[in-house]
């Protein structure tokens, strides 16, 4: 017998990272399945630019708080609270099935059928970015977590790499596949190509590694450009570097502008289990300069340049080499375009829609 699709899906997303993005493609690319979703905010309060963002999308209703998120300083009475809170959402919004994007609450009792992304996640973070395992301090985070995944229905990952980590860490689970994340083409465009290298996110970000990017650019021969937060969270201080230009927070269509521009996009990070930042640059015809690690080279193959993300020469001299070689810059911009067709919202929305209704069948077969 043929599952039906969900006809509504509780889901969950916070607020302050690309989950957000993420959960907005999926909502999207949900709608030719009639599918309607309840989305469940965490983190922060949203802002003007998110709540015009959902106001844009039809099959979206949200329901906002700023319970703490799993991964932030002393969460556990908040993640309770959102956990509680979950629940009788579940009961007013009846969904067919629940959508998580944190881990924590696949534990929790929705006697529904129960999916859990794993986006990221502490353990892994610390190994790739500090090279040691989390302290003692995380291990309550991690119990909770191996929790979580081992009640969902379905573990998801977006990239094969992440999901090993993933079982290493937490496994064994139910069951789990590999969902790859898929960007709208249309919201980026392969304009006029102008001399700079491009970047986005915290520059004090250590997984992002942007301040690398940051420290070698008056060695570049073109400008350095980053969109994000130039201001040390703890101290409130900015950072002023040669070379380097820090555009502040962008709205959506002012990112898809700078991307469409920018010859080089250059994102060194030591910790990446996807990076939509990247697939944007890839669909705007950026020359990709990306961190070497197995969820990067597994998505990108041939189509980026891979440097290691502690060894600041290897950075400059790559980008310098890009800037220096059109022809091959050109190479690389096309291969990338060419790559990110498969990472676009409409295959993902096919692909978590099989997921549901798989998981919906087995319920009725039960």
């Amino acid at each position: 017998m043929e599952a039906h699709h969900p006809s509504k899906i509780l889901m969950t997303a916070d607020t302050v990272g690309g989950v957000w993005n993420y959960s907005l493609e999926l909502v999207r690319a949900l709608a030719p399945f009639k599918t309607e979703v309840a989305l469940a905010t965490m983190g922060a309060p949203l802002t003007t630019e998110q709540r015009r963002q959902a106001d844009e999308i039809d099959n979206l209703t949200v329901y906002e708080s700023d319970y703490k998120l799993e991964w932030m300083e002393n969460p556990w009475e908040d993640v309770e609270k959102a956990g509680e809170w979950l629940l009788k959402l579940k009961d007013e919004v009846q969904p067919d099935l629940v959508h998580l994007n944190s881990m924590v609450h696949g534990a929790l009792d929705f006697e529904l059928p129960t999916v859990v992304v794993v986006h990221s996640c502490v353990m892994s973070w610390w190994k790739a970015v500090k090279d040691e395992d989390a302290p003692k301090e995380w291990d309550k985070y991690r119990e909770l977590v191996t929790k979580g995944l081992q009640s969902a229905d379905m573990v998801v990952a977006p990239t094969q790499a992440m999901m090993h980590q993933a079982e290493a860490l937490y496994g064994p689970f139910k069951n789990s596949t590999v969902v790859y994340n898929g960007r709208g083409q249309h919201g980026f465009q392969f304009g006029k190509k102008e001399p700079f290298v491009f970047s986005m996110g915290r520059v004090w970000d250590e997984a992002k590694n942007i301040s690398m990017l940051a420290h070698i650019a008056s060695d570049l021969q073109w400008p350095v450009y980053i969109a994000g937060d130039d201001k040390h969270p703890a101290t409130g201080k900015t950072i002023d570097l040669e070379n380097v230009h820090f555009l502040g927070q962008l709205s959506e269509n002012e990112v898809s502008d700078w991307l469409s521009r920018a010859s080089i996009y250059a994102l060194p990070a030591k910790y990446e289990p996807f990076g939509l930042t990247v697939l944007e640059a890839a669909m705007s015809g950026c020359a990709l300069v990306v961190g070497k690690m197995d969820s990067q080279a597994e998505i990108w193959g041939n189509a980026a340049k891979y440097v290691d993300p502690n060894n600041a020469d290897e950075l400059r001299d790559t980008i310098n080499n890009l800037i220096e070689d059109e022809f091959g810059r050109n190479i690389m911009a096309c291969r990338a375009v060419k790559r990110s067709h498969g990472y676009t919202a409409d295959p993902m929305g096919q692909d978590y829609d099989h997921v549901y209704r798989q998981l919906m069948k087995q319920v009725v077969s039960v």
